[in-house]
Order: structure tokens, then C-alpha cells, then sequence
């Protein structure tokens, strides 16, 4: 059965909506809920719950289903993700499957760009991301 999405008000729904997203592996589940958020929100909606799988299911549905669409929004949701509190240790944790994943996002960035942001925006933030 498909998740139904709807924008979550406060950090509680948010973290109810990704585990169960993260819990059924739903890729496309969590590329709406992040088309419906506000990238600007994801620090305070994820608070310090930022985790490996919440992050990787995050890239991996940016990658799949977002990136082609609205690479503006994709490069909002890397910038923004990358304020979260315990983002610095989730990077430090990835495999090296892991960062080649985060690093295909960028290159589809690259590919994809558009005026919604500049190529030096997006290779300050690779250097945020250690790529």
C-alpha cells in the first residue's frame, strides 16, 4: 500500500512519516514528502534525529525521482540537509558506496543545472559534502 503523504507541521509528524518511509524502503513516498517540505524546515524537522539510512533514503530519492524535475529543489534539500545537526557525523560514517552515491547526485546536479542556483554554488557545497 502506497504512503500517503501529507506536509508534516512539526518535527514529530515529520519523524513519524521518514521512519515509516524508511521502514518500507519507499523511495517514492519520501521524494514527496520531500517535493511537499520546505527545504529551509529540514533542520528543525529533523532536529538531532538525522540519521545514515534517513540520510542515504533522502539521496537516493532525490537521486531517483527529483533530481530530473527540479534540480533547484534537490540543491535546496543538499544545503539545507547539510545545516542538520548531526549531518557531520552521518558523513563521517558513510561507506564508500555511500559517498559515490551522494556524489552521482552532485554530478546529476551538474548535468541538470539550472539558474536556481550557480556551478560555484554547487561546488562549494561538494566541499561541505567532502567530495
Amino acid at each position: 500500500e502506497k504512503l500517503r503523504i501529507s506536509e508534516p507541521s512539526n518535527a514529530y509528524d515529520f519523524g513519524q512519516i521518514i521512519n515509516a518511509v524508511n521502514t518500507n524502503k519507499d523511495k517514492a513516498a519520501c521524494a514527496d514528502l520531500l517535493t511537499i517540505t520546505d527545504p529551509k524546515k529540514l533542520p528543525m524537522l529533523l532536529s538531532n534525529k538525522l540519521e545514515g539510512e534517513i540520510f542515504l533514503i533522502f539521496i537516493q530519492s532525490l537521486d531517483y525521482y527529483v533530481v530530473g524535475k527540479d534540480p533547484g529543489l534537490v540543491y535546496r534539500h543538499l544545503f539545507y540537509l547539510s545545516k542538520v545537526e548531526r549531518f557531520k557525523v552521518v558523513l563521517a560514517l558513510l561507506s564508500k558506496n555511500e559517498k559515490e552515491q551522494v556524489q552521482r547526485l552532485f554530478d546529476l546536479l551538474s548535468e541538470n543545472w539550472n539558474h536556481q542556483y550557480s556551478l560555484e554554488d554547487l561546488e562549494s557545497l561538494k566541499k561541505v559534502y567532502e567530495l
